[in-house]
């Protein structure tokens, strides 16, 4: 960690259509398609701005070895904790944008579960022409594997479309192995607890394939998207409490500008809070 320095990394990207497509597919809500030109909805450039890593440089955990722009950090779990996106000015379909990265802060904690190290990166959006169009601000945490969990029945059915309307103003959230595998190729994540059943839980200990954390987070601003069409989304914050392992039930709702996923039990796994510009502002 010595040697290791933060450095903003600068890169110039395409809002990719084809990755914008498979996320659409992936969702099947029915929606029109989104081509060259539309306004990405909020958090897709997560899948719209994918970033391929060469695999030289992948660890044994799927992810790029650790060193370069993320610290040397020595635990092994990583996971998406969290963060915060402001939004100020629309990413369109197609364009190309400048991406500006760097690591913020390295905090080393210890909590409950043992030695904890916390990665805040910041990016920044920009057209190529100059305005910004988003900042974001995410949280990693590296941690120790935790006591190895007794595996769950790796036989799923085919859910279909992940998110679909329930009763009471609520939605179903459902996942299997293809889900996951889709959106890790979507958003280049190659991280293998998310598709290799052997590595999930015999190197990592845990039950099941996990739920990416993104994609928790993309089903609940999908429902802001189908209840609020044509809200313009000024700030999102979004926090994952805790995993949510392949084929658990799990339930979406709102309440108020606050969205929570809502694991077996109740137990909230991820929540999104949303602030959203007034009608008749410059974005809206």
């Amino acid at each position: 960690m010595e040697q290791w320095a933060p450095h903003t990394v600068t890169t110039r990207e395409l809002v990719d259509p084809a990755p914008v497509a498979a996320l659409a597919a992936l969702f099947d809500d029915g929606l029109p398609a989104l081509l060259t030109g539309d306004d990405l909805p909020p958090l897709w450039h997560w899948v719209a701005l994918p970033r391929w890593p060469v695999s030289s440089e992948l660890g044994d955990d799927g992810h790029p070895a650790r060193g370069t722009f993320l610290p040397p950090v020595d635990l092994p779990r990583r996971m998406f904790a969290g963060g915060e996106v402001r939004f100020h000015a629309p990413l369109k379909v197609g364009d190309t944008v400048v991406r500006e990265s760097t690591v913020d802060s390295v905090t080393e904690k210890s909590g409950r579960s043992g030695r904890l190290v916390i990665v805040v990166v910041r990016t920044r959006l920009s057209t190529e022409d100059g305005p910004l169009c988003l900042e974001e601000r995410q949280d990693l945490i590296y941690r120790d594997r935790g006591t190895p969990a007794e595996p769950k029945p790796a036989d799923f059915d085919p859910v279909g479309a992940p998110v679909r309307r329930a009763e009471g103003g609520t939605w179903d959230f459902a996942t299997d192995p293809t889900l996951l595998m889709r959106f890790s190729a979507a958003t280049a994540n190659p991280h293998r607890i998310h598709y290799d059943w052997p590595y999930a839980t015999r190197a990592e200990g845990y039950p099941g394939l996990v739920v990416h954390g993104p994609l928790m987070s993309l089903a609940l601003a999908e429902v802001l998207r189908l209840d609020r069409p044509g809200a313009r989304v000024k700030r999102l914050s979004h926090r994952n409490k805790a995993p949510l392992f392949c084929g658990e039930p799990a339930l979406l709702r709102a309440d108020g500008s606050v969205l929570e996923l809502v694991g077996p039990g109740g137990t909230p796994r991820t929540s999104l809070e949303v602030e959203l510009y007034e009608e008749g502002t410059p974005h809206a």
